[in-house]
């Protein structure tokens, strides 16, 4: 089991949970309610902010809204006026745009590989140089993507840089 999809053992206890759905509120919202600010109350409101605070939302082809887990993210593209992220699922539309995720993703890893391309440089397979003047870059999951040479040094900085840090487990 992945760890960080584990939720601590205090937090499992039998709790209330309501939904409401009403047209007086245009955004959802999640209440915490106890008489005292104690262990369990922590540990649910650190769990939330992690599931909250590290996601995104993107919309996929049927229409549904979906949480996104940046670091399942192979890559952020932008096709016409729209951003897409892709992960092993699918493929989604989301309301940033590109160079807003390049700054907010770009220390848990992702790099800009072209004017319209952002990827998770821990989702990089390999690199096929045969081509003339672009290189094919291959992440984990088989989607494939390009880049010119002039982008190839800061690829391979990065993936060098990072491969000393150990592998990232597949999740």
């Amino acid at each position: 089991m992945v760890r960080d999809r584990c939720i601590p053992g205090s937090v499992l206890r039998l709790m209330q949970i309501k939904t409401i759905i009403d047209k007086k509120y245009k955004e959802t919202e999640i209440h915490v309610l106890k008489d005292s600010l104690d262990d369990e109350v922590r540990n649910v409101v650190r769990e939330l902010h992690g599931i909250f605070d590290e996601t995104l939302t993107g919309t996929d082809e049927r229409g549904n809204k979906c949480v996104l887990r940046p670091l399942d993210i192979v890559s952020f593209y932008a096709e016409g006026q729209r951003v897409f992220a892709i992960d092993d699922s699918g493929r989604y539309s989301v309301s940033s745009k590109l160079y807003e995720l390049e700054e907010k993703y770009g220390k848990s890893g992702f790099v800009r590989i072209s004017k319209s391309e952002v990827v998770n440089f821990k989702k990089i397979k390999s690199l096929d140089m045969s081509f003339t003047g672009t290189i094919k870059v291959i992440m984990k999951n088989g989607y494939e993507t390009y880049t010119s040479r002039r982008n190839v040094a800061k690829i391979k900085e990065i993936l060098m840089k990072n491969r000393g840090e150990g592998s990232e487990r597949d999740t």
